[in-house]
């Protein structure tokens, strides 16, 4: 069964992207990565997933101790399915501002686990100017942050495997993608 992750881009996001004139604002609408100046590896396309249910997690972070990490291989893509997307529509008023985030020690962890991809249903690993930094740091580590997934709450319980394509666009900061799980 396949399972679209995509946040659907509809024509009020376009015209409201349009109406800010911010170019860069074009690579980052609905469901993305932001580039930091790597290019997305075309073996990263297929990737077995784990998905961590943190939607009971109270405050803004998440923290290592919210996700067992001992079922991490290697190259998988991790998704974090938070409930904030089914709570705060995407771009309204705070959501990009006051969502969850994940911790700098779960980040860490992660990247010591050698994921290749960590999928979100809300804004970003961090928030404010935190967001560009910690994506960087996980860039230069061959990891790459895919924002603002849909349907995640789907594959609670579930093996699955992630297909990932991002545009072919150059010149911008941020991928748009089609994310799509194929559950086993």
């Amino acid at each position: 069964m396949l399972l679209d992750l995509t946040l659907p881009v509809t024509p009020a996001m376009l015209q409201e992207a349009k109406e800010l004139n911010d170019p860069a604002l074009e690579g980052h609408l609905g469901t993305h990565f932001d580039v930091m100046d790597k290019e997305f590896p075309l073996e990263y396309t297929e990737r077995q997933g784990i998905l961590f249910d943190v939607s009971h997690v109270e405050g803004e972070e998440i923290g290592v101790g919210d996700a067992d990490l001992s079922k991490v291989e290697p190259g998988t893509f991790v998704a974090f399915y938070s409930g904030y997307g089914e709570k705060v529509a995407y771009g309204a008023t705070g959501y990009f501002s006051k969502g969850p985030m994940l911790s700098y020690e779960l980040i860490d962890a992660l990247l010591e686990k050698q994921v290749s991809v960590i999928g979100l249903d809300f804004g970003g690993i961090r928030r404010g100017k935190e967001h560009i930094p910690a994506d960087q740091v996980c860039a230069d580590r061959g990891v790459f942050v895919v924002e603002n997934l849909v349907n995640l709450s789907a594959l609670q319980g579930k093996a699955f495997t992630v297909h990932t394509y991002p545009m072919a666009f150059t010149g911008i900061t941020g991928l748009p993608c089609r994310v799509i799980a194929e559950i086993e």
